[in-house]
């Protein structure tokens, strides 16, 4: 293939994740989410090395992985463009890939926000030396139409493709990157990455550490690795470049973990709106519902959730089964985030200036 189709921003509007291992994520919130989250909390950061293939070494050319294992079969991407699995969309390239269905209610929108961030940190190299890939396992219902409109949420640029095709064809592939469940709602919640050419193939959660799950993608590439001479031990550290602890603010950290990927706060709308002066706009009890509940919401046709998924199509607030102490802790960080930027924002201009080392201020000319 010659060109490859673009993809589109990202919009939603309640609590979505981000930095911090996963170690650090509290024990009720583990004990809440669905079943699969669980499995993520559990792993840690630390699964970033796992192989497929064999354990230790990286599978090299003596991979079982490649032109006879994979399924070299007919799919269509979101712009409705017939392609060859393997030929078009695995040979030769360094992947990512996601498994995803348009009417997930749960982890899927979590998942591909977590995967966008991702695409952000390394934009120049995808659609040239890295590609993304995102296979529906509800390809009896997820048209060319609606993976499009699910992609166009994330993101625009080239290099990720989403796809779906034949039913059996689909599953026939799902299987053999191990997502071998015909029930969409139990496919597996993890990202594959793979280098065809070196025959290296490693699982990995989205939700591991930023940075880390960066480096873990980089390191498919061998010439990166010899570049940088990146330890493998490094890519599994538990790492928290914020030196946040869950005791001091649990809010933030909850904040950075679920949400960050869809939402700011005070910057500008993204995958879901701006979140500054959310408390002030919207009542306790509501906000508590919508981060704990926000199927409940949707069930009772709540008016204000349906001008947020009307507003921002393609992806809606997932259900991550919050606590009660969990909505609190996040209310009470955006309460008190908004008052300091609020207070930032109030101040005279000259107080923004920068200190010189003598303690006086100075202007830029």
């Amino acid at each position: 293939m010659n060109g490859w189709p673009s993809r589109g921003p990202v919009n939603q509007e309640g609590i979505c994740p981000r930095y911090v291992s996963l170690a650090r994520v509290p024990r009720r919130l583990a004990c809440c989410l669905e079943i699969q989250m669980k499995r993520w909390f559990a792993a840690v950061a630390a699964v970033t090395a796992i192989f497929l293939s064999s354990p230790g070494e990286p599978a090299a050319k003596s991979s079982r992985w490649g032109k006879d294992y994979f399924p070299n079969v007919d799919v269509v991407t979101q712009n409705g463009d017939r392609v060859r699995f393997y030929d078009d969309l695995i040979k030769d390239r360094i992947v990512l890939i996601s498994f995803i269905f348009t009417n997930c209610t749960d982890l899927c929108p979590l998942t591909t926000a977590r995967i966008a961030q991702v695409v952000d940190r390394l934009r120049d190299e995808i659609g040239n030396d890295i590609f993304v890939l995102s296979i529906t396992v509800d390809p009896e219902n997820d048209t060319p139409d609606k993976l499009r409109t699910f992609a166009n949420a994330f993101y625009t640029g080239p290099g990720w493709t989403f796809i779906t095709g034949k039913p059996a064809d689909i599953r026939a592939i799902n299987s053999k990157l191990g997502n071998k469940s015909d029930v969409a709602t139990q496919h597996r919640n993890e990202i594959v990455l793979g280098n065809d050419k070196t025959g290296e193939w490693t699982r990995n959660s989205p939700f591991a550490d930023i940075e880390n799950l960066e480096l873990a993608i980089r390191d498919m590439d061998p010439d990166w690795r010899d570049r940088r001479h990146v330890r493998q031990d490094a890519l599994a550290a538990d790492h928290d470049p914020q030196g946040l602890t869950i005791g001091r603010e649990p809010g933030q950290v909850l904040f950075k973990k679920i949400c960050a990927p869809c939402h700011t706060v005070g910057v500008t709308d993204h995958i879901g709106p701006d979140l500054l002066g959310v408390t002030d706009r919207r009542d306790p009890k509501w906000l508590v519902e919508m981060i704990m509940n926000p199927a409940g919401l949707r069930a009772n046709r709540d008016p204000i959730l349906a001008d947020l998924d009307a507003k921002y199509k393609g992806v809606r607030m997932p259900n991550l089964g919050l606590s009660a102490s969990d909505a609190s802790d996040l209310i009470s960080y955006l309460a008190s985030k908004t008052a300091q930027i609020e207070e930032l924002r109030a101040e005279p201009e000259e107080s923004h200036l920068h200190p010189t080392q003598g303690g006086s201020h100075h202007q830029h000319k």
